[in-house]
């Protein structure tokens, strides 16, 4: 007897039998990965290894490397000795970038600042012989009379930042009572060494030709041919440098500078001789 079946059956079958094989894949696909992730090796890697075996050597089985392991015999160490270890240095572990960088920054900014300390002490401290802070030769006594001379009374050195003027010899007795050997040097030879610096407040004193005096234009202080005070604020007269007179040649040190002489010392007597530059007191011509 034959028995028709119907569509409904047919695709009921077909799609169980597509479930069945589905999950035969699944189950067969997870198996293989399992495995794999187990440690096993795939196709391909056993191929490679096949091929870069070495020619000639011998296999060596399982079970002799099983035999191996449960081999009783001693291993003999090894002639080499263990290196005894030492730790390493705290200090060179412990060095950072930013470590590092701050040493290295504070020690420039160091050797800059010592420089530059150094640098400026060179330039303050007084040299030894040529230039202003040393000893300063100007030439023989007669050579810088004529320099006073020529100068209308007045002699301008200005490596040794000096006026020098003409000191009279009838005026040394009281000269001696006022001021030091030093300065003495070189006015018992007919020389007044003076500083160019205004005591008051320093500005650069000039002179003037027809009163034949000092007269400062800052603040008006005046004094005489040999740097005695005369009038304005200046708190004393001009300041002098020691004198070294050795033959005829005239040195003027300027590492010793000395104070000028006290209000009202008027050794020479002089009066102005002329028309003043500058009014005492401060102004102008």
């Amino acid at each position: 007897m034959i028995y028709a079946i119907s569509s409904g059956a047919i695709v009921g079958i077909g799609v169980a039998a597509a479930v069945v094989f589905g999950a035969l894949v699944v189950v067969v696909t997870a198996r293989r990965s399992d495995v794999r992730g187990a440690g096993a090796l795939s196709r391909e890697t056993k191929s490679r290894d096949r091929a870069t075996a070495v020619v000639g050597a011998a296999a060596v089985s399982g079970r002799e490397v099983e035999r191996a392991a449960r081999s009783t015999e001693i291993a003999v160490a090894s002639d080499n000795a263990p290196v005894e270890w030492t730790p390493p240095d705290a200090e060179q572990i412990g060095v950072s970038r930013r470590h590092f960088l701050n040493v290295s920054a504070i020690t420039l900014m160091t050797a800059s600042l010592g420089g530059f300390g150094a640098a400026v002490l060179a330039f303050l401290w007084p040299s030894g012989t040529g230039g202003f802070g040393g000893k300063v030769p100007i030439g023989k006594v007669d050579d810088v009379l004529a320099t006073i001379k020529q100068g209308k009374g007045f002699g301008y050195f200005p490596n040794a930042r000096a006026w020098v003027t003409e000191y009279p010899a009838g005026s040394l007795p009281k000269a001696r009572l006022v001021y030091p050997q030093a300065v003495l040097n070189g006015m018992e030879r007919g020389l007044a060494v003076l500083w160019q610096k205004c005591p008051h407040l320093g500005c650069r004193v000039p002179q003037c030709e027809s009163s034949q005096w000092f007269e400062c234009p800052c603040h008006g202080s005046q004094y005489n041919r040999v740097g005695e005070k005369k009038g304005g604020p200046a708190p004393r007269g001009m300041d002098r440098f020691g004198v070294e007179i050795s033959g005829d040649n005239v040195v003027v040190n300027t590492g010793l500078q000395l104070n000028g002489p006290a209000i009202g010392v008027n050794t020479t007597g002089q009066e102005a001789e002329g028309p003043h530059c500058i009014s005492s007191g401060g102004g102008g011509h």
